[in-house]
């Protein structure tokens, strides 16, 4: 049985409204861990500064120890309703990926407007020398994921394709041999 639209948007912005809430509270514990120090700069962690794969998957920031346990564990967190209820599929993956990614967007951003050390006023890319790509006003992981995010919670929001009627047809009736 396929739930209503209104019943699909409601729990999109649900998800994403829980989401943003989860990327507050994180944003916290990264000020707390970071200070004023972004990017795990003065953390007790291994650093890859330059790599051709950075530049490729990682917008040329460095890869930080921290940064390796702390994204597979967030990726996992949103997973975590899947493996809970034994329940998998293509429009929760959907949904979990985009997750995912409204929350890193959401995160970073909090992590500079919460940050008593920065605020808006140093968000730019002078400041803010690991995020080596920007738009405009913001990080270009910013706009990209960002637009990916919503289209991935629109899709998870869409109806399930009905069967044509021959097929459910084909489907009910026993078969002949």
């Amino acid at each position: 049985m396929s739930h209503s639209p209104r019943r699909r948007i409601a729990a999109v912005v649900s998800t994403a409204l829980f989401t943003l809430l989860l990327a507050f509270c994180f944003a916290h514990v990264e000020i707390e861990i970071e200070g004023p120090h972004g990017w795990a700069t003065s953390l007790p962690t291994w650093r890859i500064e330059n790599h051709w794969l950075l530049d490729l998957l990682w917008g040329g920031r460095p890869m930080t120890g921290y940064h390796a346990w702390v994204f597979p564990f967030i990726a996992l967190f949103f997973h975590f309703p899947m493996v809970f209820r034994g329940f998998w599929s293509w429009r929760a993956q959907v949904r979990a990926i985009a997750c995912v990614m409204l929350f890193w967007v959401a995160e970073d951003g909090l992590w500079f407007v919460l940050n008593p050390a920065f605020g808006l006023a140093r968000f730019d890319p002078a400041d803010v020398p690991w995020h080596r790509h920007w738009w405009g006003p913001a990080p270009t992981d910013y706009w990209v994921f960002g637009f990916l995010c919503i289209v991935l919670f629109v899709l998870s929001a869409l109806p399930k394709p009905r069967p044509a009627v021959g097929a459910a047809i084909a489907a009910r009736s026993p078969r002949s041999e």
